[in-house]
């Protein structure tokens, strides 16, 4: 019976960890600027990453590779933002403006649709 609950459990977190893998990836393919797509790359990796791992770490029981997966976790959870904040600050040096959609907006001293 606890073996059949811990499958299902397991389970659930690598299908949930696939899941949030996929849609990251395609916030990098739908979001329009760098940023945006770093921090949908950034959020869903450290995510994914840590479910998969705790179903993998539940599917292996307690063992010598629990112990493994959990270094593995602890690098990851570690070295994924730190390198999503890397790329960003390496972006800003590098003066790579946002896209803030401002192009919709009138210019300086234009007169306003609504008035």
């Amino acid at each position: 019976m606890a073996d059949g609950l811990i499958d299902i459990v397991s389970g659930v977190l690598l299908l949930t960890g696939g899941a949030f893998g996929i849609v990251g990836g395609l916030g990098l393919l739908r979001f329009p600027d760098f940023y945006t797509r770093l921090h949908a790359a950034g959020v869903t990796d450290t995510l994914c990453a840590l479910l998969i791992v705790v179903g993998l770490a539940l599917q292996s029981g307690f063992s010598l590779l629990t112990v493994k997966l959990a270094l593995i976790l602890l690098f990851l959870l570690f070295t994924a933002p730190t390198a999503s904040h890397a790329l960003a600050r390496a972006a800003m040096t590098d003066d790579l403006e946002p896209e803030t959609g401002d192009s919709a907006r009138p210019e300086q001293g234009a007169p306003s649709s609504n008035t």
